[in-house]
């Protein structure tokens, strides 16, 4: 990873700079040279002369010249130096940028910017912002680690802890935009949903007494063991009440299902604990009409007793709805609605439009599916709610 290389510069965002200039230097000339021997080297090079280049018009390359000495040109890349706390490359950069200087926000929107490669506006949406807003969050967080020369270093063992609430809101986020894009014609993506399984599973061992991490590591798992089930061979989406449970990966069940019982044994429950026990209560399920919706709402009540949020309290009413009837849970979602927290996701007004439609209101439930299409972003999303809009248009006229 570029960034990693030129962390030893020091300054986080002249290395982000630098990685995007070299990258613009090779869109431009390799299609015309032909491809260097080896194209990282040749980067981290490009990388390292625009940064020193940078450096000398501030005038500071002799204050940091020697820091930059090791990273000389060669066909050999340099590795961040090897650090006991934390073995893995990616992990330890995610817990260098978390620094807790930082709001917890900007630690969390500087690391998946910089070292997970979401966009911005993929960030947003997992922060239910818009993407120009986190934009300028981004600018202030860099500004404020230059104007405080915060050090872009590898945190020692005893300061893990203190980074482990934002390292673990990277690992998640990077697993829900795998599990559930926000852009684009394919629902998952795979290649995120299995890296942060990976550094789930390294936070668990570099951190065993972490009841948190063991309740991450199980909520991912329990969740990705549906992957298979979630789309058909076409791409288009399958609801949880739909899928083939026969085809859930029982051996990700079983791990998961361990580690979230493990993970509920701290007191009080953290947020990743409980969601691993609403998680394993659809699992648990051997269909749709068995899930314990009730024990999912008391999940839920505990939840936002420790994690309050207004996604939180969407699902607790959609489990509500599941346990009590639509009635109920359609109450809580105008609520919610009124209160305007969640105003352009379009979940919410894809919940009242189920909702609605369970209760034979169908041309109120049209006008709410119409609503969450103009909010909704990836394709085999859009195909589900026109196909539930057709329905619906068609009950309300039949």
């Amino acid at each position: 990873m570029l960034a990693s290389v030129l962390c030893s510069i020091r300054d986080f965002g002249l290395a982000e700079d630098a990685v995007q200039d070299a990258f613009a230097v090779a869109f431009e000339r390799w299609p015309r040279d032909g491809w260097p021997a080896n194209p990282r080297a040749w980067l981290v090079a490009t990388a390292r002369h625009k940064a020193i280049d940078v450096l000398r018009r501030a005038r500071r390359f002799e204050e940091i010249r020697s820091e930059l000495r090791h990273s000389e040109e060669s066909s050999h890349v340099p590795e961040l130096p090897a650090r006991d706390a934390v073995p893995d490359e990616r992990l330890r950069l995610i817990f260098t940028c978390c620094h807790p200087a930082l709001a917890l926000e900007a630690q969390v929107a500087l690391a998946l910017r910089t070292l997970c490669g979401l966009s911005t506006e993929e960030i947003a949406r997992a922060f239910l912002v818009a993407p120009p807003t986190l934009a300028q969050r981004l600018v202030r967080a860099k500004r404020k680690i230059a104007a405080a020369r915060i050090p872009y270093e590898v945190p020692t063992p005893e300061h893990l802890p203190e980074r482990l609430d934002a390292v673990m809101a990277v690992v998640y986020l990077v697993f829900n935009e795998g599990y559930s894009a926000s852009r684009g014609d394919a629902l998952l993506r795979a290649d995120l949903s299995q890296e942060a399984i990976r550094l789930g599973r390294l936070l668990v061992d570099q951190l065993p007494g972490s009841a948190e991490a063991r309740g991450l590591l199980a909520l991912m798992l329990l969740h990705d063991a549906r992957r298979e089930t979630r789309t058909t061979a076409e791409g288009e989406l399958v609801l949880l009440e739909d899928q083939d449970r026969s085809r859930w990966s029982r051996a990700q069940i079983e791990e998961g299902l361990e580690l979230a019982s493990s993970a509920m044994t701290a007191r009080p429950a953290g947020p990743y604990a409980l969601q691993a026990a609403i998680a394993a209560e659809h699992v648990r399920a051997p269909r749709a009409e068995a899930t314990d919706w009730r024990a999912i709402a008391r999940h839920y009540d505990a939840l936002l007793r420790v994690r309050p949020s207004s996604v939180v309290e969407l699902n607790r009413a959609i489990a509500v709805a599941m346990a009590e009837g639509p009635d109920a849970g359609l109450a809580l979602v105008a609520g919610l609605e009124a209160r305007g927290e969640l105003e352009g996701y379009y979940l919410l007004a894809a919940a009242e439009a189920d909702l609605l439609r369970r209760l034979g209101r169908f041309a109120e439930a049209a006008r709410s599916y119409r609503r969450a299409l103009e909010q909704v972003g990836t394709g085999p999303e859009r195909r589900y709610l026109e196909r539930r809009l057709a329905e619906v248009e068609h009950d309300a006229h039949g």
